[in-house]
């Protein structure tokens, strides 16, 4: 499995959820700060974006915005309007008002709080993907299908919805990514750099490998030297700190959702013993692997 897709495999969990919405003008909803990721697709009009402390951000028909921390924000049909409702799970579908009508696709996503990738962390507050013509056109696809699931649903709607929406979630990081990757350091850096992707996969591949930094090193065609200082450059931290970062998270998913026995999950963590893989997951969690699986379901970051 490539590396976005095993971050976003790790980091899910729960249902996600997503509904449509037709305001009136005028018209202003809030969406008070949650611990969710949520999205907005503007499909019909256009509406403003709106946080304190900031300048508002003007949506289009197929423009997309992403929050993955939930911070509180508004919408509203233009500046001045103001917010005349909460965001809440029993939202009217429709409001009806005197003046043009804009449709919006909104969603959320539950995600395990303590198996957060640094890929995640590294996205801002708010992702604003403008629609231009001919650009990413497998987004733009898993709208249209998520609208039509929605707006008309028909049987095995219960299993197309979620199915689609973990696609929208994947092309929505896959084109902030990619609108990125002129940036010298970062995940999109290093997606974009042939050498760190190898190393990158190699690790995901196979956390149980005996990885050192000469052996990622030739993996992305780099000297020991030139490989460790570009990783670092690039993503933040050392070679060999990101690898015990992504063993770990590996092993919390593993003990949440497998029954393996601790030296099973010992072994795809890259540990030979019990008692070394103990007292490294108690440094990253502050807990025992046992009791991390006996404390039951993950934390998770609310739905929008």
């Amino acid at each position: 499995m490539d590396v976005l897709s095993e971050v976003l495999a790790t980091a899910r969990t729960g249902s996600p959820a997503s509904g449509l919405f037709v305001r009136h003008a005028p018209w202003g909803r809030a969406y008070p700060k949650i611990e969710g990721a949520g999205f907005h697709i503007v499909l019909q009009g256009t509406c403003r974006l709106t946080r304190p402390d900031t300048d508002p951000i003007a949506l289009g028909v197929g423009d997309v915005v992403f929050m993955l921390r939930g911070v509180a924000h508004g919408l509203v049909d233009q500046p001045g309007t103001p917010l005349t409702e909460t965001a809440g799970p029993a939202d009217l579908r429709v409001i009806e008002g005197p003046g043009p009508a804009a449709t919006l696709l909104c969603g959320s996503y539950q995600l395990a709080a303590d198996r957060t990738h640094p890929l995640l962390t590294e996205l801002p507050e708010v992702v604003h993907i403008p629609a231009r013509l001919g650009t990413h056109a497998a987004l733009r696809a898993a709208v249209d299908l998520l609208a039509a699931e929605l707006d008309d649903p028909r049987p095995g709607g219960d299993a197309a919805v979620p199915a689609l929406l973990d696609l929208l979630l994947l092309y929505i990081l896959r084109a902030w990514f990619t609108e990125a990757e002129a940036e010298i350091s970062g995940w999109a850096a290093a997606f974009a750099d042939p050498g760190i992707s190898a190393a990158l996969r190699g690790i995901h591949e196979n956390p149980e490998h005996g990885w050192t930094v000469e052996s990622l090193g030739e993996r992305a065609g780099l000297s020991r030297a030139a490989f460790a200082k570009r990783f670092t450059l690039m993503l933040g931290e050392p070679p060999l700190a990101y690898l015990t970062r992504w063993r770990m998270i590996t092993a919390a998913r593993l003990l949440r959702e497998t029954d393996s026995p601790l030296s099973s999950v010992a072994r795809r963590a890259g540990y030979g013993s019990e008692y070394a893989f103990g007292k490294a997951f108690k440094r990253e969690y502050g807990t025992a692997p046992g009791q991390y699986r006996k404390a039951g379901a993950d934390p998770v970051l609310a739905g929008v």
